[in-house]
């Protein structure tokens, strides 16, 4: 990969870099771009996270698994208050984890589209 697809995502951490490179490596130059160009839209950023899960203290508990696309996941806390705050909370220390799983899922699904369109 070359350093211009590594600009298109500021916010990506070292370990999400290698990942990507590693998923990428046996793309061709033009394919590198449009996976870039699909997962950037895709991906979300760790302190998006953070941010939603910081609402759920203001009484909207579960943003950040809606967000997630874990629709179960956000009722049930939008219907416990966050599971009476303690999943809110676990989701606060967690949220790096969270935007890591989302983000590499969504990178396996943007490969798989890519190689369906092929």
């Amino acid at each position: 990969m070359e350093p211009q697809f590594l600009m298109m995502l500021p916010n990506a951490s070292a370990e999400e870099i290698i990942f990507i490179k590693n998923l990428t490596r046996e793309m061709s130059p033009e394919e590198q771009m449009q996976f870039v160009s699909l997962y950037q839209g895709r991906r979300k950023d760790q302190q998006t996270i953070i941010i939603l899960t910081c609402l759920g203290f203001l009484g909207v508990s579960g943003i950040q698994r809606f967000i997630l696309g874990q629709v179960g996941m956000g009722i049930l806390f939008l219907f416990t208050g966050g599971l009476c705050m303690i999943g809110t909370i676990i989701d606060l220390v967690n949220a790096q984890k969270l935007a890591k799983e989302y983000n590499q899922k969504q990178a396996f699904e943007v490969t798989n589209l890519m190689r369906t369109i092929r």
